[in-house]
């Protein structure tokens, strides 16, 4: 299996650095065995935990299937970058850009790694289907609230509302029904770690964990959709 190295993290930034289509060219070589095939293998390598915890999720690890392209789409985007100083791998059913259902991911920078679940870009009806849910008591979310308890590391993020909405509710549901998109991530700067044969194995434990919170957004992403083609 190839394994991320300081290599890798030094490729992202020079790339980003050169941001030159002629210059990736010239070292793509060291794209390849430095960037693309550790995420190629580490995608392999998660992909009998992730299909344990949705068995109908893309596990193909290929780019546009679960690895990303290192050149960016600037089409809709004020930065007109054209390469990326992050990559990741993300494993959802459908397409791999699609928002109509959650993903589960791990990306790297310079910064380090993280890993966890949740949505590009959460709608507005999906968020309020899922604070339904919440106040409603569901089981399912239950689960997910106690392994978010389990795990401090891993921790809600995406943009809230600036002035609260739901202070009459306690603070472990408010920190779910304040969200303006949801997901859940733990970040990481344990280098070693991430240039270790230790990190499969870590991320196929952590994503289990993780699992009860997926499933939770998976069930209401069904159940939305599921009214939206009525």
């Amino acid at each position: 299996m190839e394994l991320f190295s300081k290599q890798t993290l030094d490729f992202l930034f020079e790339n980003r650095f050169n941001d030159s289509r002629i210059w990736f060219e010239e070292h793509k070589n060291t794209y390849q065995e430095t960037v693309f095939a550790p995420l190629h293998d580490l995608s392999e390598a998660l992909a009998p935990t992730v299909l344990q915890i949705d068995p109908k999720l893309t596990t193909a690890p290929r780019v546009d299937k679960t690895i990303c392209r290192i050149r960016r789409d600037t089409r809709f985007s004020h930065d007109k970058s054209l390469y990326r100083g992050n990559m990741w791998i993300i494993f959802k059913r459908g397409k791999m850009h699609g928002t109509e259902v959650p993903g589960i991911y791990f990306e790297i920078s310079q910064h380090g790694f993280e890993y966890g679940c949740g949505f590009y870009h959460a709608s507005p009806a999906y968020m309020n289907l899922l604070r339904e849910k919440i106040i409603g008591g569901d089981r399912d979310f239950q689960k997910a609230q106690k392994a978010l308890a389990a795990h401090p590391a891993f921790q809600i993020v995406g943009e809230r509302y600036k002035r609260p909405r739901f202070s009459e509710y306690p603070e472990p549901l408010r920190q779910w029904l304040e969200q303006r998109e949801i997901s859940v991530i733990a970040q990481s700067k344990d280098f070693p770690l991430l240039f270790s044969d230790r990190l499969a194995g870590f991320l196929q434990a952590e994503l289990k964990r993780l699992a009860p919170v997926y499933q939770f957004f998976l069930k209401v992403a069904q159940e939305y959709n599921a009214a939206s083609i009525k």
